[in-house]
């Protein structure tokens, strides 16, 4: 694989799923160019939350154990879809697609800027997780790590696309 051509993972989060939202937000990431390379919905319990936010992410380090547990309580409360894109520098591409963090914040045009408004504050007050629907790689590093987590080898498929053409 070329050295820009990269995997990132995506993860819907349970209000992506529950809104039934995914496809409308997955179209997004397709008619940018990337490609499913692997795709799964999935319960995952807070072990494996742990894993993903606390030691890859290192969610406690940056924001705090009261932040790592409001989202781990989120997150349990129903089914994620995890998916692997594939694309030319796709890390950074999907984080531009996804939008801020803070959906009170996030650009309109950007997933969390058009379909999610909660603010930080809100959520804190209320101790909850914030609904701001997907999951981003933060950088090349955390997506290889992100997705050797979520994905056997076996899961991830390697096929043509008709665009490629154009981008390989």
């Amino acid at each position: 694989m070329d050295n820009k051509i990269e995997r990132t993972l995506v993860l819907f989060k349970p209000d992506a799923v529950q809104r039934g939202i995914v496809g409308e937000i997955l179209t997004r990431f397709e008619r940018v160019g990337l490609k499913i390379v692997g795709t799964k919905m999935i319960f995952p319990d807070k072990s494996h939350y742990h894993r993903h936010y606390e030691e890859i992410g290192k969610m406690v380090t940056r924001r705090g154990e009261k932040a790592f547990d409001m989202t781990l309580n989120f997150m349990t409360q129903g089914p994620v879809i995890a998916m692997v894109l594939e694309g030319i520098e796709s890390v950074e591409l999907v984080r531009k697609i996804v939008g801020g963090t803070e959906p009170k914040t996030a650009i309109p045009g950007t997933i969390r800027g058009d379909y999610s408004h909660m603010s930080f504050g809100y959520a804190d007050e209320r101790s909850v997780g914030i609904p701001n629907l997907i999951h981003a790689s933060g950088d090349s590093r955390e997506a290889k790590e992100e997705i050797r987590h979520w994905f056997k080898t076996s899961e991830l498929y390697d096929y043509p696309v008709a665009h490629e053409k154009f981008t390989r």
